[in-house]
């Protein structure tokens, strides 16, 4: 294994800490050399539930292991083995790397999610990380309604090398991201990744408002945007669900990026997620640091969750 391989082996594992920590201690409560039974069953889904795995996630992981191993003896190890194959098979048709199209110039991703979820850490990172790759990236601040956004993508666009293409507080963000949109295609850029602003205090002007952002951008590039990311915060637990229906309804979302898995044990909604959606689940945040979100990789993170450390 490779330095790099090493390092998010290790970011992931601390990263679902607290996940993995609430799931070991329960499985273990549950099964201490004992045959499994029903009422073993019946404890592990409610703690897979309590976990935020969804019922019906929950409900098909303990019917998997009852068909494996029902009223035969099974230790806390063997349980976690299992869920982690039976998880992983979850999430692998979802874990997809986001590829870009080099054809494409500019290559536009559009992000969105509510304010709070990681948006703007997010498309630092995602910046830093193709700049590393020798590409050149431009940020559009189409977060206009809060001077915050604005000067954060600004602060992170300087520390990722990134030209900045901002106005003030209150400007009409279509407007800013069609300027955006044509600065990038006159200056050649490979990839603009545009910032969105996340306020659900109004579905319906959050909605109208990404809607006419896609209307603006294909006058420009009747394609684009290329990729729609949503920016999931794990820490909201089942109420991811909704996010998720609310930004489908008003861009075609393309693929998820779940952040802030560090910050609380509800790393199970990524399964439930995944299971209810089959949206790509493209990369995963598991700290504050500019190298911290990592490639989704479906073993990885499900042996990582259940507590297992290779």
């Amino acid at each position: 294994m490779n330095n790099n391989a090493d390092q998010q082996k290790v970011g992931l594992l601390r990263g679902l800490a607290l996940s993995s920590a609430k799931l070991t201690s329960g499985i273990t409560g549950l099964f201490t050399k004992r045959k499994l039974d029903r009422d073993a069953l019946d404890g592990l889904e409610e703690l897979l539930i309590t976990s935020d795995l969804g019922v019906d996630t929950a409900a098909r992981l303990t019917q998997s292991l009852a068909a494996k191993r029902l009223d035969k003896e099974a230790t806390a190890d063997e349980v976690r083995e299992i869920l982690a194959d039976d998880i992983a098979a979850i999430l692998t048709p979802v874990a997809r790397p986001l590829v870009l199209d080099p054809a494409i110039k500019p290559y536009v991703v559009l992000v969105c999610g509510v304010n709070g979820s990681g948006k703007t850490t997010t498309i630092a990172k995602l910046a830093n990380q193709w700049r590393d790759a020798g590409k050149s990236v431009m940020l559009a601040a189409g977060d206009t309604f809060r001077a915050a956004a604005i000067e954060q993508l600004q602060i992170w666009g300087a520390r990722a090398g990134c030209t900045v293409i901002a106005g003030v507080t209150g400007d009409d963000a279509a407007g800013l991201i069609f300027d955006a949109m044509k600065r990038a295609s006159d200056e050649r850029a490979d990839i603009l990744i545009v910032d969105t602003a996340g306020r659900l205090q109004n579905k319906q002007e959050l909605m109208a408002e990404l809607e006419k952002i896609v209307r603006v951008m294909r006058k420009v590039d009747a394609t684009a945007p290329h990729a729609s990311l949503l920016v999931m915060d794990a820490t909201v637990g089942q109420n991811a669900h909704s996010q998720v229906e609310i930004f489908k309804d008003a861009v075609e979302v393309s693929g998820l990026i779940v952040t802030k898995l560090d910050g609380s044990a509800r790393g199970g909604v990524v399964v439930a997620l995944a299971e209810k959606f089959e949206l790509p689940v493209h990369a995963i945040g598991v700290g504050e640091g500019m190298n911290d979100m990592q490639p989704f990789d479906a073993r990885a993170f499900s042996r990582a969750l259940v507590g297992l450390k290779s």
